[in-house]
């Protein structure tokens, strides 16, 4: 494709230069590889895509839809649903999950903020409650609030022992209130 492009532009008087050409080289030499040329499952090509691959396609489509309580109406929709409060690691679970063909929503649990009615008409068995230790919850919350450049004035109570502790305890009082729904924690 490159010398039919390199071939074109030399037709048409255009000036290039082929970017790619010497990553792609480098790169094939590294892992001894050369490339072919062919995208992968059309005619000729060595994998042709299978319904599996579609299916994952669809999956990691979908999760990202319905990523920290998007979409809500899609729940009943999904395979799992992930509920938890920010930071748990509902998104980088319903990622991995979605990449082995699990169509997955997760909700973050708010205090205060009322959870989708939907949430409510979703097969029990299909959610699952995430929770952490209070002391590993706020490390991550004060790690993320420094990433975005918060300062400690800024970030307000989000990464406050006070405030996740009262969060934590919200969220035991939904699971309790939803004994279907198997609590997983991290706790170190």
């Amino acid at each position: 494709m490159a010398e039919s492009v390199r071939k074109a532009c030399e037709i048409w008087g255009i000036p290039s230069t082929d970017i790619l050409g010497p990553i792609t080289e480098a790169i094939s030499s590294h892992i001894g590889v050369s490339p072919s040329g062919i995208p992968r499952g059309a005619a000729g090509g060595n994998v042709p895509l299978s319904e599996e691959y579609f299916q994952r396609i669809e999956a990691v489509e979908f999760t990202i839809k319905q990523d920290d309580g998007n979409l809500p109406k899609n729940l009943r929709k999904a395979d799992i649903v992930l509920v938890g409060v920010s930071r748990t690691g509902k998104t980088p679970l319903s990622i991995y999950l979605a990449q082995k063909g699990y169509k997955v929503a997760n909700v973050p649990i708010v205090n205060g903020v009322d959870l989708p009615r939907t949430l409510f008409e979703v097969d029990p068995e299909k959610v699952f409650a995430l929770t952490i230790n209070q002391h590993v919850l706020q490390a991550i919350r004060r790690a993320r609030a420094k990433t975005l450049g918060f300062s400690d004035e800024s970030r307000s109570n989000y990464a406050e022992m006070d405030h996740v502790r009262e969060e934590l305890e919200y969220a035991g009082k939904v699971f309790a209130q939803n004994p279907a729904w198997p609590v997983i924690g991290k706790f170190r």
